[in-house]
């Protein structure tokens, strides 16, 4: 790997990713809202970062996400469910990783293997869930990992050495999740983009379209 793209960089994942792509000497691109003013919900600011790029990326990773928007944090029940809350997640959990899969997509090269990821979680695994509620959340990532799908359905005509793929970090140690740590073991942020990097490593594009863990073992959709 030699170029990599990393959405929301200025994230605990996000800036993870990035030291440990340095450190293995990949040429990084680092956006974030905070930094550059990209905002992932908004297709004109993704069209305007993104064009100002040149194509040839191995990697391209959007790390964007939110668990509390607007101070709103995940439902306990349907009766705190709010359209609004609930739009809110959408945007940027699953609208805004599909806009930058839609504009990342001449930025991957044609002829040689190339990797599309984007942050999922397990909780959104329609397959995995027993216990319900975090409506909101869950629905936005499960439509992430619907998104990732097609996506990878459309880049396997176009591209066929790339792999698109939804991946799940694990519980990690950042801004998002320090309110819901107490009882699920969690891992640091630079552990975590160790994993998930050595889990793409391992990826072929027969995975592509698939929903991996930070060990890489698959998650039911």
């Amino acid at each position: 790997m030699t170029r990599a793209l990393i959405i929301g960089a200025s994230g605990g994942i996000g800036a993870a990713l990035v030291a440990a792509l340095q450190e293995e000497r990949v040429q990084v691109t680092a956006l974030s809202r905070r930094e550059d003013g990209l905002d992932i919900t908004d297709e004109a600011s993704v069209a305007h970062h993104l064009g100002q790029l040149s194509p040839g990326f191995d990697l391209v990773f959007c790390a964007s996400g939110a668990l509390e928007i607007n101070g709103q944090g995940p439902e306990k029940s349907l009766r705190q469910l709010t359209p609004e809350a609930m739009a809110a997640q959408f945007a940027v959990n699953c609208i805004g990783p599909a806009l930058v899969l839609k504009h990342a997509l001449r930025l991957l090269p044609r002829d040689k293997p190339a990797r599309f990821a984007a942050l999922s979680a397990r909780v959104g695994s329609i397959g995995d869930n027993r216990l319900g509620g975090w409506t909101s959340y869950r629905a936005a990532k499960a439509a992430l990992n619907q998104v990732i799908r097609c996506g990878a359905v459309e880049l396997a005509r176009s591209h066929p050495q790339a792999i698109c793929v939804a991946l799940h970090p694990g519980t990690v140690e950042t801004a998002l999740t320090r309110r819901y740590l107490t009882r699920h073991p969690a891992v640091s942020a630079p552990e975590a983009a160790r994993r998930l990097l050595h889990v793409l490593a391992g990826l072929t594009p027969d995975h592509s379209g698939g929903f991996y863990d930070q060990h890489g073992l698959p998650v039911p959709f």
